[in-house]
């Protein structure tokens, strides 16, 4: 198991809202490529490898944003062609790439995100900020799947007694409407129950303590650390215009200079920094095993 699978849930939250970030506040072209670059491998490197649907939408995704642009933005001076005397421009098909490029890149990211912040990780990293706010997505987790439980039940007690009503859709909106109806008032009631319990226990009473099996390791520490420099590295660029990028009327770079270098090569560090440290860990398995 790797460290994005077992590292510290607080670590790996950082990481990708440091990545993901910086994917969402750039259309500059040459980051765009290195976002979605790295969020693939990622998402491969950390098991999106059997998911060949989603690639197929992610690809079907970026295909339409690049073509659906350039036929309602005319802008820009390269003409390419006209369809139905509308001009098709260069820079507006290259803006369609790159900001479907940075969307696709976005949703890698969090797919990647979600595959490793599992609920109880999720849980961890709230509770360490907001016990408050730990609790309250604890609750909102469990009541999700009790409530649709719950009006499965209420449903058939319905349909057996009677009340469920005929086949057609008014009569079917009348049942759904009366299920609801049950639920609103099943969800008061245990609201209360809860906040009863709750106020029983002596919670708010005094400080929480909260146990946990994830421990804060010298490594996870370099990792958060990283993440962090590399993240400030990128900002830094990006609050200089070293990362700036003019589509229209033609196409045209920023300032540039050094901190364009700096940005670009923190952020390919950054995005690229999963698969990486999946390769380091795949060579010390192999290594050790050979030693066997």
């Amino acid at each position: 198991m790797g460290f994005f699978e077992s590292g510290n849930p607080v670590c790996v939250f950082v990481y990708f809202m440091a990545v993901s970030l910086c994917a969402m506040f750039s259309v500059e072209p040459v980051t765009v490529a290195i976002s979605l670059l790295g969020a693939v491998v990622t998402r491969l490197c950390l098991g999106g490898r059997g998911h060949w649907r989603e690639h197929g939408f992610a690809l079907a995704l970026f295909l339409g944003g690049t073509v659906i642009n350039p036929v309602f933005n005319h802008n820009g001076t390269t003409v390419l062609f006209f369809v139905n005397d509308n001009p098709i421009t260069l820079e507006a098909l290259f803006y369609g790439a790159v900001s479907s490029g940075a969307i696709v890149a976005v949703i890698y990211w969090f797919r990647a995100f979600s595959a490793v912040m599992t609920g109880d990780r999720l849980l961890y990293v709230f509770g360490v900020f907001s016990p408050k706010l730990a609790l309250m997505l604890s609750m909102a987790l469990r009541y999700i799947p009790l409530f649709g439980e719950q009006a499965r039940k209420v449903d058939i007690a319905r349909k057996v007694s009677g009340a469920g009503g005929g086949d057609s859709l008014p009569d079917r909106i009348r049942s759904k409407l009366g299920v609801f109806w049950v639920m609103v008032t099943w969800t008061l009631e245990n609201g209360i129950v809860t906040a009863d319990s709750m106020e029983a226990r002596g919670y708010g009473c005094g400080r929480r303590s909260f146990f946990s099996l994830y421990r804060f390791r010298p490594w996870d520490g370099a990792a958060l650390g990283a993440s962090l420099l590399l993240f400030g590295l990128f900002c830094a660029a990006k609050a200089a215009a070293a990362l700036d990028f003019q589509f229209y009327p033609t196409f045209a770079f920023g300032e540039g200079g050094i901190m364009s270098g700096v940005g670009r090569g923190a952020y390919f560090l950054l995005a690229f920094m999963p698969a990486v440290i999946k390769a380091g860990e795949e060579i010390k398995w192999k290594f050790l095993r050979s030693g066997i």
